[in-house]
């Protein structure tokens, strides 16, 4: 069955270490789907694209793009929207690109003592937010973010991962 206010969303694996979570990419696309359902922007007939990278490719990307030498756990990258609406039959339009990486990720969902599933899941849904246009840069943003991420999450079953930080952003 499908919606019809789905991107279409490509994974790609392009670090080894991600053969361990063979489900991965099927998370990520019930996240994405989850939360292109969940918002109001008009997402049918673009595209996203994850990429699931190690610590070093995603510490090459975070020292280019945002000038911080070291990992993290998800980026997002909005592509830029052409002019006009869109037509049926142009090409489809890119939100942008995700990265996520893997052992940053792991650490985290250990340390935190969540399910990786439920991790990858929140930092899918996360990065996709990003790409339509939320941020975390001030309060408000941040309060706004996170509960359409609690909500989208508790969609798929998965418990506020922001439950045990109160206050954080």
């Amino acid at each position: 069955m499908s919606h019809p206010n789905l991107p279409m969303t490509e994974v790609l694996v392009v670090a080894d270490c991600w053969q361990r979570e063979p489900d991965s990419e099927a998370v990520i696309q019930r996240a994405v789907a989850a939360a292109a359902e969940s918002v109001d922007e008009d997402v049918a007939d673009a595209e996203v694209a994850v990429m699931l990278t190690d610590d070093a490719g995603i510490r090459t990307l975070n020292s280019n793009w945002r000038g911080i030498d070291k990992p993290t756990n998800v980026l997002s990258f909005p592509a830029l929207q052409p002019e006009g609406e869109w037509k049926p039959g142009d090409a489809p339009r890119m939100l942008g690109d995700i990265a996520i990486a893997y052992e940053t990720m792991r650490r985290e969902a250990d340390e935190e003592h969540k399910p990786f599933d439920h991790h990858l899941s929140h930092l899918a849904v996360h990065g996709f937010l990003h790409l339509i246009g939320y941020d975390h840069e001030n309060d408000d943003d941040a309060e706004e973010m996170e509960a359409l991420e609690t909500q989208i999450l508790a969609h798929l079953g998965i418990p506020d991962p922001y439950a045990d930080r109160a206050g954080t952003h």
